[in-house]
């Protein structure tokens, strides 16, 4: 494709929460936002999810047999997303992510591209991390590209902010005035911190549940701010961006929480959610106008309330802006497939700290 022709990209994202896989897709030339299409949700079950759970933390020389096993369950639930899309031209496949260790300059997301394309009969896009990081980047967040793409579809010319608040948080500043997003004035991106994970681990370890529901096990609980306080002594907040983190970066929290009660324990894990955020701004060149907030974590009252109670009424669920924040990062893979499949950058020095911006991403064929 010699032109750069708006194509259907389906976008495809399994996320740390491991929850399930995300599928949606979006018209695109990897520039601008031609139209949204349908979303598709296929979770996991507790008995894959076990076994995904297995593999965390898992490099590609670790333990075959687990990741074998894990990688199954990754493709076969991947290629039944697909088959919902008659329409799809290319897929976005980010894969299940193991390991992160970008100081190492190692990442490791489960998952091969190549035997998806083959499977689905469809051309494939993924590896998307390894190019970033040989290039001295992070590897990640990848999202910020398709965020300015969101930020000028809406007509936004002032600064804005998208957080997406997974398993590890993470923010974009974004000024949708720039036209191009490689420029170095036009992006910030960064892990904030921890998000969603310990909240889901401790619902998971002492009742349970995947989650908290709404935040009504944290909303019946009081903060321990001394715990905060001794997070945040962590060199990882006052470090300058970009920078990212794995899941299991703040492993120390389970300590740190195992004698509060779970109510208590929910509260103070969500409110340093909501401080790890707050405590970005430190980094920002320029305050954002608003605050998109996107990801599971949107739909955390408690962790929502938090978020308003340190930066104000400026923020809102990504919603309101006509946006679906459980199908953005989906939505974003797809954008990158396309971005990749025109040779255009998807990572630039001031969104994952590579040297300069890069195209990063394979392409198979079926």
């Amino acid at each position: 494709m010699a032109q750069l022709e708006p194509i259907w990209a389906l976008g495809l994202m399994s996320g740390t929460s491991m929850d399930g896989v995300d599928g949606a897709m979006l018209m695109t030339e990897g520039k601008a936002i031609h139209a949204f299409g349908e979303s598709h949700f296929r979770p996991y079950s507790k008995a894959e999810q076990g076994v995904i759970a297995a593999a965390m933390g898992l490099w590609p020389d670790d333990d075959q047999a687990v990741l074998q096993a894990a990688q199954k369950v990754v493709h076969d639930a991947h290629l039944e997303v697909i088959n919902h899309f008659p329409d799809t031209q290319i897929v976005g496949f980010h894969g299940q992510t193991l390991a992160h260790d970008p100081d190492g300059g190692r990442t490791h997301q489960l998952g091969d591209g190549a035997k998806l394309a083959k499977q689905a009969g469809l051309r494939v896009v993924w590896d998307f991390r390894s190019a970033d990081m040989k290039a001295g980047g992070q590897g990640a967040p990848l999202a910020p590209f398709f965020h300015h793409a969101c930020a000028r579809q809406m007509g936004m010319e002032r600064p804005v902010a998208f957080v997406n608040l997974g398993g590890v948080g993470n923010v974009t500043l974004v000024d949708g005035s720039k036209y191009s997003p490689e420029r170095a004035d036009a992006l910030l991106a960064f892990d904030t911190g921890p998000a969603n994970a310990p909240i889901n681990d401790l619902m998971s370890a002492r009742l349970g549940v995947a989650y908290d529901k709404d935040g009504a096990v944290a909303a019946k609980g009081v903060v321990h701010t001394d715990i905060l306080e001794t997070v945040f002594q962590n060199k990882y907040f006052l470090t300058k961006p970009p920078k990212s983190l794995d899941r299991n970066s703040f492993s120390e929290l389970d300590a740190l929480v195992e004698n509060l009660s779970t109510e208590d324990a929910a509260a103070t894990l969500t409110a340093l959610a909501a401080s790890c955020v707050y405590a970005a701004q430190m980094h920002f060149p320029r305050d954002p106008f608003r605050w998109f907030i996107c990801g599971g974590g949107r739909k955390n009252a408690s962790l929502m309330n938090a978020l308003r109670q340190r930066l104000g009424d400026k923020v809102e669920a990504c919603e309101v802006i006509g946006l679906d924040g459980d199908m953005l990062e989906a939505q974003a893979f797809g954008y990158l497939a396309a971005r990749v499949l025109y040779g255009l950058p998807t990572s630039s020095p001031t969104t994952t700290g590579c040297k300069e911006p890069v195209c990063g991403g394979v392409i198979s064929d079926p």
